[in-house]
């Protein structure tokens, strides 16, 4: 059958008209332009620019020199372009786990400046780790992707995302990025969760095991732990001394120990918040 050449060229003319129509491909995100940056996967996936990070100096940071000492220096490393590891930073609330995080990038970046981009991503969008770590994935510039305060709870299928990316696929980790993740839970997962698996699993052992074995593939557990009150006075000196805030330290650790009663414990946040109610007090500012 003999093609008409007039249907020819219609069609071709329709084809044509329709490419005009179709919206073009998506951007790819980049990391530029900034050296911290919020991923939102939607409704188009998006890298925001973080003018101003929130964060203290990791000179600031006491009572936590191991856990600094090691996550620097895995961060450095990654900043000058050798191999490190995904990490984890887990335990006690408010004592500096996300703070550290956001000094060692700082601090890495000093040391290689514009080297490492600091991407948070939310709890709620872990599902879309892959697509973020796929984008990222070509970008000469290197990446350490933050997650703040990450667990599981029932029902809750997105760690097996987190598993995937953690474990490389078919395709490995992007060797441009890592992964850094807070959780007040070593293993991410309340008791419960496992225990649910356990009792209801064809192989018990086999789906306790799945759910554990999460937080094995993070190279490095950094653990932190609830402080004692030197450790307390300590940050509070700390902080005072870098403010500028003039008391005499008898009544700075009286009125520090009175803040942590009432607020029910000892911990960096505490110490911070407690420093920034004093600043006020004083004419000055904390932020």
């Amino acid at each position: 059958m003999s093609e008409n050449p007039t249907d020819l060229q219609l069609l071709t003319r329709i084809a044509e008209a329709l490419e005009r129509l179709a919206p073009p491909p998506p951007t790819p995100p980049v990391p530029e332009g900034a050296d911290a940056f919020v991923w939102h996967p939607a409704p188009k996936p998006v890298l925001a620019p973080v003018p101003r990070v929130s964060r203290v100096g990791i000179g600031l940071l006491q009572g936590i020199d191991r856990q600094r000492d090691i996550l620097l220096a895995n961060t450095l490393r990654f900043a000058a372009g050798f191999s490190a590891n995904n990490v984890m930073l887990w335990g006690a609330r408010g004592m500096g786990k996300s703070s550290l995080v956001k000094a060692a990038h700082a601090a890495a970046n000093e040391a290689h400046p514009g080297s490492l981009a600091l991407i948070e991503i939310h709890r709620e969008d872990i599902r879309t780790l892959p697509e973020l770590l796929n984008a990222l994935r070509a970008q000469p510039r290197r990446c350490l992707v933050f997650c703040d305060d990450l667990s599981f709870e029932k029902e809750d299928a997105d760690y097996k995302a987190l598993k995937s990316v953690l474990d490389g696929g078919i395709e490995g980790r992007p060797p441009n990025v890592l992964f850094y993740a807070t959780s007040n839970r070593r293993h991410l997962m309340p008791r419960d969760m496992v225990e649910n698996e356990r009792s209801t699993a064809i192989n018990p052992a086999e789906a306790v095991e799945e759910k554990v074995s999460l937080s094995d593939r993070f190279g490095l557990w950094i653990g932190f732990h609830n402080c004692d009150q030197p450790t307390y006075f300590a940050m509070i000196e700390g902080y005072a001394a870098a403010l500028g805030l003039a008391m005499p330290q008898e009544e700075l650790h009286r009125e520090a120990n009175e803040w942590s009663v009432t607020r029910g414990g000892r911990s960096g946040r505490v110490a911070w918040q407690f420093i920034q109610d004093l600043a006020g007090r004083l004419g000055s500012n904390a932020a």
